[in-house]
C-alpha cells in the first residue's frame, strides 16, 4: 500500500469492480479509448489487473480517497514486452483511469508521483514512460505535471487500425534522475 497525503494505492477489492464498471462506461472517462466497456469486459481487465498486482506485488494499483474510502479508479504501473509494438519496450509504464467526477483536483499526479516513486526507489527503474492518443490533452497534460518529457516517437498503437482516429500515440519519458531533481527542488 502506497500513501500519499490524500490518497492511498492499494491491493483491488471486489467492492470496486461494480464502481469500475460504471467508470468504463463513462463516455467522459473513454473518450480516448477505442470505445466504454461492457460489464463483463470492465471485470475481465479488472480481475486482470488485480492478478497482475497479487502476482508482482505492484501495478495498476486501486486509487482510494483517505478521507472517503471511496474507490476513485486506477494508477501505476504496467509492464510492455518487446513485442508489444510499443517503441522501446520491453519498458515500464505509468497509467491511470479515474472516475470523472473525481478529474480537475490533482488526484492525478499526487497518484501518479507515488507510482513513480514505488518504480523508481523499489523496482530500481532507470526510466518509465507513458502513452495516449495525441487527442488526449488532458492524459498528456499529467504526464507533463509529473515530470515526463515527450520523447517525439510517436507511433500507432498497434491494436488499432491505422486509420482509425485515435491510432496515432505519442510516448512520454521520464528518467529515474530527472524525477530525483524534481523532487530536491
Amino acid at each position: 500500500m502506497l500513501q500519499s497525503q490524500r490518497l492511498i494505492l492499494r491491493p483491488w477489492q471486489s467492492q470496486d469492480y461494480p464502481i469500475f464498471r460504471r467508470i468504463n462506461q463513462d463516455t467522459l472517462v473513454m473518450r480516448y479509448f477505442p470505445s466504454i466497456l461492457s460489464d463483463q469486459e470492465s471485470d475481465l481487465l479488472a480481475e486482470r489487473i488485480d492478478g497482475l498486482v497479487e502476482v508482482n506485488g505492484w501495478g495498476f494499483w486501486a486509487v482510494e480517497l483517505k478521507h472517503t474510502g471511496a474507490f476513485i479508479g486506477f494508477v501505476g504501473l504496467n509492464r510492455q514486452e518487446a513485442d508489444s509494438g510499443i517503441p522501446n519496450a520491453p519498458l515500464l509504464e505509468i497509467g491511470w483511469r479515474l472516475n470523472s467526477r473525481y478529474w480537475g483536483k490533482g488526484y492525478a499526479p499526487e497518484a501518479a508521483n507515488l507510482a513513480l516513486q514505488f518504480a523508481f526507489e523499489q523496482l530500481n527503474i532507470d526510466r518509465v514512460y507513458a502513452f495516449t492518443s495525441l487527442l488526449n490533452s488532458p492524459s498528456i497534460r499529467v504526464m507533463e505535471k509529473i515530470g515526463m518529457c515527450n520523447s517525439f516517437q510517436d507511433f500507432d498503437h498497434p491494436k488499432l487500425p491505422k486509420e482509425h482516429e485515435l491510432a496515432r500515440h505519442c510516448l512520454y519519458e521520464i528518467h529515474q534522475t530527472q524525477w530525483q531533481s524534481l523532487q530536491e527542488s
